[in-house]
């Protein structure tokens, strides 16, 4: 059981680093230097279904971290 967590752990974490890293980036610091202000938009299409699943990927591993120190022996 608990080799199984470990495993199902690695694999979330990869998939949830993979799912943050495909999502779009920020304006980051260039708002600091005079850059353009945020503009509120909704997010469509394959941007929605990335944000939704990095949320449901993050519970799910985090879930998964506290079933490991839960059983582990």
């Amino acid at each position: 059981m608990s080799t199984t967590l470990k495993i199902i752990q690695i694999v979330l974490a990869v998939v949830l680093t993979a799912l943050i890293l495909l999502q779009q980036r920020g304006s980051g610091l260039g708002t600091a230097f005079g850059g353009e202000g945020n503009v509120y938009r909704s997010r469509r299409g394959i941007e929605k279904f990335l944000f939704t699943a990095t949320i449901v990927i993050a519970i799910l591993f985090c879930l998964s971290a506290v079933a490991t120190v839960f059983f582990a022996t």
